[in-house]
């Protein structure tokens, strides 16, 4: 059978499944309000939201109208986003690098965020100075990495050139990060750089959500236009030219798009690894490969997934686990269970 058809078959299904995915999200938002080291009954979390959404008076003194609105709620919101943002983003890099191994971070975008907020904190700048220079290194990076690529191939449409330049950019800025903690305070600035690297939204708050929330929200919407335009890039570039794709510029649309979303989630989270590799390839195996379909659902599910995982981060210790150190360890059995699965001949 072809691969359209095998298309065509998956998107049928989708449809009857489509409301799960919109529902889960929300569900696992509500839960998420109710745990934690001050649990609150599902009555009273419904009752603050009603309040705030009817409009109706609030008490700012009471205690499950602080936890709900200004600690919980924006921290499930961040979760929600980054998941979205660093999911979509891996399924979109995925599909026009032709190449199921490919994660968000692969052009660099990660470890140039990384040597930013280091850089920051090195300089004690404050939690907005840090974001602010995390993001604006995640796209520096970016840019050496497409411009390394036009210099070596004499263009910026050679994949194999790209992937490299991406990974030369990120040892690069690794290597960065790391001379920036070898000359940090060991007492207290090399704790927080740390710490940072290792990602957490627990600091998350409404203006975090403000900065980010633009930057992820147009890349969501850009690659959510394009996204039929990616199935075409699935039989090679000279076949989508013949079809009247500009492969060039729908490339370097696809990958400024995720590029700024990556960037954005990553300024207000850290590093999170994983969740860009792992939850397009669960959401394949359940939707198919058709990208009209794909795109939209690993954001949903993304979302969730790392919202779950934030709330495990919350509960599972005394002390808050990084996110980072939980979606790699949740997410590298998933991975070689995949594997497995195409080893086989499942995927």
């Amino acid at each position: 059978m072809s691969g359209l058809a095998n298309m065509a078959i998956r998107a049928k299904r989708v449809p009857g499944a489509a409301l799960l995915f919109v529902l889960l999200p929300l569900l696992a938002a509500f839960l998420s309000l109710l745990i934690g080291r001050y649990p609150l009954a599902p009555g009273a979390v419904a009752e603050v939201l009603a309040r705030h959404l009817l409009a109706l008076p609030v008490n700012p003194a009471d205690p499950a109208d602080i936890v709900v609105i200004a600690i919980r709620l924006p921290r499930i919101v961040a979760g929600l986003l980054v998941g979205a943002a660093l999911s979509m983003a891996g399924a979109a890099f995925q599909g026009i690098f032709r190449n199921p191994l490919v994660s968000p971070d692969i052009l660099g975008v990660a470890a140039g965020a990384g040597f930013g907020a280091a850089l920051a904190i090195l300089l004690g700048a404050g939690p907005g100075g840090i974001q602010l220079s995390a993001f604006l290194a995640g796209l520096a990076a970016v840019a050496m990495t497409w411009l390394i690529t036009r210099w070596c191939a004499g263009n910026g449409d050679d994949v194999l050139v790209l992937i490299l330049a991406g990974v030369i950019v990120g040892t690069v800025f690794a290597a960065l990060v790391a001379l920036v903690k070898f000359a940090a305070d060991p007492t207290n600035t090399l704790p927080a750089i740390t710490f940072w690297l290792m990602g957490s939204l627990a600091t998350v708050g409404w203006p975090d959500l403000a900065a980010a929330g633009p930057p992820i929200g147009a890349g969501l919407v850009v690659l959510g236009l394009l996204r039929w335009r990616l199935n075409l890039l699935a039989f090679g570039d000279e076949e989508a030219r013949a079809l009247g794709v500009d492969v060039g510029r729908l490339r370097l649309a696809v990958v400024l798009a995720a590029t700024l979303m990556t960037a954005a989630a990553v300024a207000i989270s850290g590093v999170i690894g994983l969740v860009g590799l792992v939850v397009p390839h669960m959401t394949r195996l359940l939707v198919g490969p058709d990208h009209r379909v794909l795109l939209p659902a690993a954001a949903l599910i993304g979302g969730t997934f790392l919202l779950v995982v934030d709330d495990a981060a919350r509960i599972l210790a005394g002390a808050e686990v990084p996110l980072g150190i939980l979606t790699s360890l949740i997410g590298a059995p998933f991975f070689l269970s995949v594997l497995g699965r195409a080893r086989g001949g499942g995927a």
